[in-house]
């Protein structure tokens, strides 16, 4: 009975696989190769989230650089060529952004759609309100991360002794910087310069991050395991009462946390859902970035040389003996003078990022990608831009595979100058995102790596210890911006000999 019950069902299995093939979606005349594997609904995104970059070469490789592949019940139609890229990120007519985000994170985050009439203009206050992460905000915030740098290295690291002392390194990078970047944002308690709790907060945010990929891919929550219990308990420690009774928040979440309150409709919980989402934006992808520019750093000698003496000539010498709220102010003039810093962290950037650059079509239309050169477009269909495949193109950028710290570095000066078939590129290094996506802290997350960084060589010898695998791009997250290490790496720190005063 068990047999036939079996043979039952894979033939209804082979019958419905076999009529969503044929009478499924039909490629039609001038539109790009249609690739839609042979799994109803799911398509080729198991392949893609195997690997996405080999994935997408392979298919560029065979059909062009313009083809569109279905994945997870939506039709993608991928743009290889980085020379096109300008037609996609400048063509607003038609083609959105806010369709994936005014769907996406509320679901992931779990609070309301903003863009609705319940909540008049409430979406263009918050486009407003990331003005804050920029200018003379943004230097206020550089400051308040070096106090906050240099309180947790002092009271954690700067105190021990001389001798080696060894951690992990991704998992090093998690501790610091999850902490400092909350404190940084949100601010302090009212009793005591650091949260108590945020050991267990960064773990369950640690345990939701694990599982946004497939949060991403549609999979409801209540299906993966405590990652819904993370979500209430990270949700309910950003709470508007809690923001409330910190001190020295930022201008930015200060004004967030206003701009929520004049919305009645807004309840509690849904106000911290955007105050969550405003964390992972701020710490998902620095704190891998982090890892990745200190691993290379620490393992390349000669980069590690260069990139200590500028800071030490651009920056100064830190006071290590500064009391936690004295003010150390760096000018972004200054920031932006750390050029081989710079340089070293886009390259770690361009060997690490990952992100997909996304449009939702509006209308059935056509393309003009070129001239001479377009594609008919289905209302709904997806357009990505993948630039990991422009980031290991050799004929972009030279041994591709190869980590080399001044890479964006020319004649002094940074270099933006880089070719495609003859053709100067205006897009060749985009971990960031483009146009109406570029993530809105990217000038943020610069500095916050650069201060970090240049405490670290200020302060420690670091060495990567031998005799371990060597770390490589997790691709299970290919799509959401920077890529995880597939393991961490066990590393060695101790105090550099330079005057200390100590607290």
């Amino acid at each position: 009975m068990l047999a036939v019950f079996t043979w039952l069902l894979g033939f209804c299995v082979a019958v419905f696989t076999s009529l969503t093939y044929f009478y499924g979606r039909r490629r039609k005349e001038g539109e790009p190769p249609l690739i839609k594997g042979w799994i109803p609904y799911v398509g080729k995104a198991l392949q893609f989230g195997r690997d996405a970059h080999r994935f997408l070469t392979a298919h560029r490789d065979r059909h062009g650089d313009v083809f569109t592949v279905l994945i997870a019940g939506k039709y993608m139609t991928f743009v290889m060529d980085p020379v096109l890229y300008p037609s996609i990120i400048k063509h607003g007519k038609h083609l959105t952004f806010h369709e994936f985000s005014d769907t996406v994170p509320p679901v992931i985050f779990d609070f309301p759609r903003v863009r609705t009439p319940r909540f008049p203009e409430l979406s263009n206050h918050i486009q407003k309100s990331y003005n804050f992460l920029k200018g003379e905000n943004l230097s206020l915030l550089s400051e308040t991360m070096v106090r906050n740098l240099l309180l947790v290295l002092r009271q954690d690291y700067l105190g021990l002794a001389s001798e080696w002392r060894t951690d992990e390194l991704h998992r090093f990078c998690c501790r610091v910087m999850f902490e400092v970047t909350f404190m940084t944002l949100y601010g302090k308690p009212p009793e005591g310069m650091r949260h108590g709790g945020i050991r267990t907060l960064r773990e369950q945010f640690e345990s939701f991050d694990a599982a946004l990929p497939m949060l991403v891919a549609g999979i409801p929550i209540s299906f993966l395991g405590s990652t819904k219990s993370a979500r209430r308990e990270l949700k309910a420690f950003l709470m508007p009462h809690n923001l409330a009774s910190w001190v020295g928040p930022s201008r930015f979440i200060q004004h967030r946390a206003e701009l929520f309150e004049q919305y009645h409709a807004l309840e509690d919980a849904d106000k911290a859902g955007h105050h969550f989402a405003i964390l992972w934006a701020s710490v998902g992808n620095t704190i891998p970035a982090a890892f990745w520019a200190l691993y290379h750093l620490v393992t390349h000698p000669e980069a590690l040389t260069a990139v200590r003496a500028e800071v030490r000539r651009v920056l100064g010498p830190f006071q290590q003996g500064a009391e936690p709220d004295q003010a150390l102010a760096f000018s972004q003039e200054k920031m932006d003078g750390l050029l081989y810093m710079g340089s070293a962290i886009r390259e770690s950037l361009r060997l690490s990022a990952a992100s997909m650059n996304i449009r939702v079509a509006q209308d059935d239309f056509v393309l003009q990608l070129a001239q001479g050169y377009s594609v008919p477009v289905r209302r709904g269909d997806i357009i990505a831009l993948y630039p990991q495949s422009i980031h290991m193109d050799p004929e972009i950028f030279e041994d591709p595979e190869a980590y080399q710290f001044d890479r964006f570095v020319e004649d002094g000066q940074e270099k933006k100058t880089f070719y495609k078939s003859g053709q100067k590129l205006k897009y060749f290094c985009m971990p960031f995102g483009s146009g109406s996506s570029k993530c809105p802290g990217r000038y943020l997350a610069m500095n916050e790596m650069k201060l970090f960084l240049a405490l670290l060589l200020t302060y420690f010898d670091l060495e990567v210890l031998e005799d371990q695998a060597r770390p490589g791009p997790d691709p299970s997250r290919a799509g959401l911006g920077i890529l995880l290490p597939n393991t961490d790496v066990r590393f060695r720190y101790r105090l550099r000999p330079v005057s200390f005063d100590p607290c």
